[in-house]
């Protein structure tokens, strides 16, 4: 898997937010009443449904990162007088539009329709006093860290916040504002480092939220990070920063880690490399590159020069080294930690027509040469291909499976560094939507079990399938497993089927499908191919 691979990635990643996504926002809710202070002075919430449940939205974290605050490390906001009205949800921070495949509906939805450079903003939930001290959860959204917003109403968290918990989202810039590095940006650095500006925007929202959360009823020792796809890749880069030590007390993975040859982490030389084609593109290779002149240019000119997918670095202050070998040092942060995948990750990619394209099984396996070499014939052995469907479907499932079942197994595998357990899971559930047959467990179709979010009264996309019992069950399940990690660091509870912390070699995963219970060993010979597969391009590139 090389640059195939990577193309695909970044698209199924995207899929984060066309999938998970829904309409812009949900209807206002009335103004007024539970006013709190923050950084910068008070806010007004809203209510947000039943359950004394308040919504705060668009509270700023940071100061706009416009104009000389363009590619700098977050800054404090102002302060503001009198009392601020949150009840509306902010931008989204400015991305490219991605097209809608044809037919592809339920699985695809509109995105934010209000994108602005100022978008460092955050959202809560909160249906706790001020007295109280309730567990906290923050979701980091994904879309392969170019799309994607935290007020899309897939992550509403009425329904989480009524179970208990202050539920936070969060915006972090993407793309080029988010991860460009350039040898200039280096220099003016205190820290000498260049990119990694949604990271650290991230980071800055954590730090908030240990400062404010109180406020909201919550519990600044009882941070729970959570995240789905390019969100459970910050998650991992989150665990692997030094700079987040102390933000957060556990962590929640969906399908996205950082653990193979292929993800995106680039060394700091070659992410400044690329900045600098950049730089040529947005001004022109006529043009003198300066700092002035690439905070001056347009938003919209960003974007349409923005034509690689961005990439955070080992820039020696965010990230000091790679995922692997962070974790493999054992010098993550020791929290516990939820991570799975789905069954069916790959399926998606059909939707956006980035899959690779087999009609026979000879055409397969001379596919599998050219992508695997010497690897063949056991990657073959892994995914055999008996007729030319089988055949078409082979690199659907082991791209799946390669980019994100492995890694997370291997993120289970690799918190036995340090003292903290890990959570394995499997979602197997085929949601009941058009094309349910064509797509199954696809990536993301967790997403509304999780916020326990299978109506939501005609504002989600997903409010008009046939949700029967078994999903609303499923949902209650996997909500109140959520929940009980955020308080408790154990999933476990009254009423769940147990869940066993992961350990080798039996490798018990919880299987969250038509029936939840235990399951050893999970897809482990294909998973063991991968394994065989990224060892040898660890070494190749050593």
């Amino acid at each position: 898997m090389n640059a195939k691979l990577n193309a695909w990635v970044g698209l199924l990643a995207v899929l984060a937010v066309a999938v998970a996504c829904g309409s812009p926002e949900p209807p206002a809710a009335a103004a007024g009443g539970g006013a709190v202070t923050v950084d910068g002075g008070s806010i007004a919430g809203a209510p947000a449904g039943d359950g004394g449940v308040r919504r705060y939205a668009g509270i700023p974290y940071a100061a706009p990162p416009v104009g000389a605050l363009r590619w700098r490390p977050p800054q404090p906001v102002a302060a503001w007088d009198g009392v601020r009205q949150a009840d509306e949800l902010s931008a989204g921070c400015p991305q490219p539009t991605l097209p809608v495949p044809p037919g592809a509906e339920p699985f695809f939805g509109p995105g934010a329709t209000r994108l602005e450079e100022d978008c460092l903003y955050l959202n809560v939930w909160s249906a706790a006093g001020p007295d109280e001290r309730v567990p906290v959860m923050v979701w980091i959204h994904g879309g392969g860290l170019f799309v994607g917003d935290g007020s899309t109403a897939a992550y509403d968290g009425a329904a989480l916040a009524r179970r208990g918990v202050v539920v936070v989202t969060i915006n972090y810039r993407l793309g080029a504002l988010g991860y460009l590095a350039h040898p200039l940006l280096r220099e003016e650095s205190a820290h000498g480092a260049s990119g990694n500006y949604g990271l650290l925007d991230q980071i800055e929202a954590l730090r908030w939220v240990q400062r404010n959360i109180a406020a909201f009823g919550g519990d600044p020792d009882r941070v729970t990070i959570f995240g789905e796809s390019a969100g459970s890749w910050s998650v991992n880069y989150l665990l692997a920063t030094p700079l987040a030590a102390g933000l957060f007390a556990g962590a929640i993975g969906q399908s996205g880690g950082g653990f193979s040859p292929l993800a995106s982490l680039a060394a700091s030389g070659a992410a400044e490399a690329e900045g600098v084609r950049f730089a040529e593109i947005l001004l022109g290779a006529d043009t003198a590159v300066s700092l002035d002149a690439l905070r001056a240019a347009a938003v919209a000119d960003v974007l349409a020069a923005d034509a690689a997918a961005p990439r955070p670095n080992v820039d020696g202050w965010a990230l000091t080294d790679g995922i692997y070998d962070t974790f493999a040092a054992g010098r993550q942060h020791d929290v516990p930690v939820i991570v799975g995948a789905n069954a069916d990750e790959g399926t998606a990619l059909r939707a956006l027509g980035g899959d690779q394209e087999i009609a026979t099984v000879e055409e397969y396996r001379e596919w599998a040469r050219g992508e695997y070499g010497e690897l063949a014939d056991a990657y073959l052995a892994a995914y055999p291909a008996a007729s030319d469907a089988e055949a078409a479907a082979g690199p659907v499932d082991s791209g799946g499976d390669g980019r994100f079942v492995w890694e997370m197994r291997t993120w289970a595998r690799m918190m036995e560094k340090v003292s903290s357990p890990a959570y394995l899971y499997f979602f197997t559930r085929v949601p009941p939507a058009a094309d349910a047959e064509r797509y199954g467990a696809y990536h993301t179709a967790e997403i509304p079990y999780v916020f326990n979010n299978l109506g939501g009264g005609g504002r989600y996309w997903f409010a008009n399938r046939d949700y029967d019992e078994t999903d609303r069950q499923l949902s209650e399940a996997m909500a109140s497993y959520w929940v009980n990690f955020a308080a408790t660091g154990n999933p476990n509870g009254d009423g769940l089927a147990a869940w066993p912390a992961y350990t080798r070699p039996d490798e018990a995963a919880l299987e969250l499908g038509d029936v939840v219970q235990v399951r050893k060993g999970v897809r482990a010979a294909r998973l063991d191919f991968f394994e065989q597969h990224y060892a040898a391009l660890r070494a190749a590139s050593n």
